[in-house]
């Protein structure tokens, strides 16, 4: 008598295909880690390309910049203005920072992220070429009409955007190429999502100063730290092309606590600076708001950075794009 397989363990050439993890659709989408494959809508990829999860910092920047003029007003005029801008800095700006990136990176993809749209084929160069082209160019006539509607004599939020536009491109392109670097790298992304939108929300609704523009470069430094995060999944990938980031300099353990002190120092350091505006309450809120951020640091983080990485963006970022909007308010109060 021979054996037969077991009813309840098919054999290895029969067996079926292994489901994708629940939310891989989703996460295709969105642009983030551990994506499903096969998607066939060009829409769909395009988006993916564009990773609308990288759209909420720019637009809740512009939301801050807004709070931080003193100007921002709840009229229907000015909460279309804000959606503009937003819409801009957003889906425009963020989403032709992205497919540029991807353009650049399809080489560091196809070893670290196989399934994004250009290693896996989805989609051809020169249809990532013409979405490069068409979302910067509608981005850059989008800040012109916004001058044109804010009554700006000097076109601040185009330049604004023409500059975002180019350290876009010498962070993903040769032969600056930043993001091989990885203090320069990452601070030219903290800026990017903190700074930049911030800029241009305080600028449709105020006057941009000094001030604004010095201390908002310091806020990115801990912008810098959180972009540290997004280095921790392409290490291997990373190490083979020659990409310095921060966690192939120093080392896994070191780089994440480098990250997480960026994060908290500079966070303290801005409130510091509310404390010497006479602005007690909102800096008092912005230190409790970076108690909850060192826990969930010492939970997830620093004991597993390659792992944890996504669970502690999902639990930390919140209260750090919280206290944004507190130092916003905060500056807004003081003008």
């Amino acid at each position: 008598m021979t054996d037969s397989p077991s009813p309840q363990t098919p054999p290895a050439d029969t067996a079926e295909p292994k489901p994708e993890p629940q939310g891989s659709k989703t996460r295709q989408l969105l642009g983030m880690k551990g994506a499903a494959t096969g998607e066939t809508s060009i829409w769909k990829i395009r988006l993916q390309l564009m990773k609308p999860i990288t759209w909420i910092p720019l637009i809740w920047g512009v939301v801050c910049g807004a709070a931080s003029s003193g100007g921002y007003t709840w009229t229907p005029e000015d909460i279309l203005k804000a959606a503009a801008c937003m819409l801009m800095s957003g889906p425009l700006m963020a989403g032709y920072t992205q497919t540029l990136n991807d353009f650049y990176d399809r080489d560091l993809d196809a070893i670290n992220e196989p399934y994004r749209p250009i290693p896996s084929g989805a989609i051809s160069v020169p249809q990532v070429v013409t979405q490069i082209l068409v979302l910067l160019g509608a981005g850059i006539g989008l800040s012109y009409l916004l001058d044109l509607w804010a009554g700006h004599e000097f076109p601040v939020v185009t330049v604004l955007c023409v500059g975002g536009a180019f350290v876009s491109y010498i962070y993903s392109a040769p032969p600056l190429k930043l993001k091989k670097n990885g203090w320069l790298g990452n601070y030219a992304l903290g800026a990017s999502y903190i700074a930049l939108p911030w800029w241009a929300g305080h600028a449709l609704f105020g006057e941009l100063t000094p001030t604004i523009v010095i201390l908002t470069l310091f806020y990115s430094l801990a912008g810098l730290g959180i972009a540290v995060v997004n280095d921790f999944k392409s290490v291997e990938g990373d190490r083979k092309l020659g990409l310095n980031s921060l966690p192939v300099m120093f080392g896994v353990g070191t780089a994440a606590w480098i990250c997480v002190l960026m994060i908290d120092i500079f966070q303290a350091g801005v409130a510091v600076y509310l404390l010497t505006i006479q602005q007690n309450l909102y800096a008092t809120i912005l230190l409790l708001l970076v108690i909850p951020q060192i826990t969930f640091q010492d939970m997830y983080f620093l004991r597993n950075p390659l792992e944890n990485d996504v669970k502690y963006q999902a639990s930390a970022q919140p209260f750090l794009v919280l206290g944004m909007l507190v130092v916003g308010l905060a500056l807004g109060h003081a003008a």
